[in-house]
C-alpha cells in the first residue's frame, strides 16, 4: 500500500516523480491467481462464514445496498478489521444522505483503523442526499480531509447501460488521479477486457486495475440473494449480473476456472495494468476458498 494521503490526489499523479507509476506489463494464469481478493455483501451470517473460511491474507471488500444501507456495510467491515482482515468497505455515494453522515462514516473508519476504501456512485435510482457519482463523494472526503492507503475506483470494460461511453471515460479519468485501484464489472470476453485496459493506458490511466470475476456460484445462490434485498433491489440485482443468470442457465454454462485461463493466456500477450482479481463471491466463501487454492497448487505444479 501507498504512504497514507488524502483523497485530494494520489502521489503519482503526474508530475509527481518521487513516485514511481504502476508497471504496464504483461500477466498470465499464475499471477493473476496469486492477487486475489473477496467481495462479500453483508448479511447476518456473512461475518461468521468470513472467520470460518477466508484466510487473513486475502484481501475483502463489503458491498453497499440500498435495502440494508450503509450501516450493514460499515458494521461488517469494522467487525472484520477488528479480527485481522484487510477490509474495504464500499462506500456508495447515492446512500449517504449528508456531509454529517460522511463525516460520522470516516470517524468510524478512522477508529476502526480503516485506510481502504471502494468508493462508487451506487445503484440507487435517487440520491438519498447531495450526492450522485463516485467524484462528488470522493471531493467530500477531500473536503473533509479523511486519510487513507488504498483507493478503488469501478471500471467498466463493456460499459453501462445507462451511461454513454464519452461520460464513463471522463468519469474514470476524474476518479483516477485520486485512484490506488480499478476495479471491474464482471466481463466475460477477454479480448474486450485486454483493449478496454489498453486503451485506459493509452489515454493516461496509470492505475492497477483487479479484473471483477464470478467465483463458483450457481444460479439457486444468485436466486436466494435476490429474494431477499428486496423487490426493487432484486429487480436490479438480477439485471446488474444479467449476463451471469444466462451462462448459469445453459448447459456448461459458467466456469470461473475456464474464464481465468482465457484471461491468462490473452493478458500475458499483452501488456496492461492489470494486477490481480477481485472475486464476486456472493457470500458462497466456502466453495471460493476451495476453489482458491484448487487454482493456486495448479499454477505451482
Amino acid at each position: 500500500m501507498s504512504e497514507s494521503h488524502s483523497v485530494g490526489g494520489r502521489p503519482d499523479e503526474p508530475g509527481d516523480e518521487d513516485t514511481p507509476r504502476p508497471t504496464v506489463a504483461p500477466i498470465d494464469l499464475a499471477g493473476l491467481v496469486r492477487n486475489i481478493g473477496y467481495e462479500v455483501m453483508p448479511f447476518k451470517k456473512t461475518e461468521a462464514s468470513v472467520l470460518q473460511h477466508v484466510p487473513k491474507d486475502v484481501p475483502l471488500t463489503v458491498t453497499a445496498a440500498e435495502g440494508r444501507g450503509l450501516d450493514a456495510t460499515l458494521d461488517l467491515a469494522v467487525a472484520l478489521a477488528r479480527a485481522g482482515y484487510r477490509v474495504a468497505p464500499h462506500l456508495a455515494a447515492r446512500l449517504v444522505e449528508d456531509h454529517g453522515q460522511l463525516r460520522r462514516i470516516t470517524e468510524r473508519l478512522d477508529e476502526a483503523g480503516i485506510r481502504s476504501l471502494f468508493v462508487i456512485g451506487g445503484d440507487a435510482p435517487e440520491p438519498h442526499g447531495p450526492f450522485s457519482s463516485a467524484k462528488e463523494l470522493i471531493d467530500a472526503l477531500d473536503g473533509i480531509g479523511f486519510s487513507y492507503e488504498n483507493l478503488g475506483v469501478g471500471g467498466y470494460p463493456e460499459g453501462h447501460a445507462s451511461i454513454p461511453e464519452a461520460a464513463l471515460d471522463t468519469a474514470l479519468h476524474q476518479k483516477a488521479t485520486h485512484a490506488d485501484r480499478i476495479i471491474t464489472q464482471i466481463c466475460f470476453a477477454p479480448d474486450t477486457i485486454a483493449a478496454w485496459a489498453s486503451r485506459l493506458e493509452q489515454a493516461g490511466v496509470h492505475v492497477p486495475i483487479h479484473l471483477g470475476v464470478p467465483g463458483p456460484v450457481n444460479r439457486q445462490k444468485l436466486m436466494r440473494i435476490s429474494a431477499g434485498i428486496g423487490l426493487g433491489q432484486s429487480a436490479r440485482f438480477l439485471q446488474k449480473q444479467q449476463n451471469l443468470v444466462w451462462r448459469l442457465l445453459v448447459p456448461g454454462g459458467y466456469n470461473p476456472t475456464r474464464l481465468l485461463r482465457r484471461l491468462g493466456k490473452t493478458l500475458s500477450q499483452t501488456p496492461t495494468y492489470v494486477s490481480g482479481l477481485h472475486i464476486f463471491t456472493f457470500n458462497e466463501l466456502e466453495r471460493t476458498e476451495a476453489w482458491r487454492q484448487k487454482l493456486l497448487a495448479s499454477v505451482r505444479a
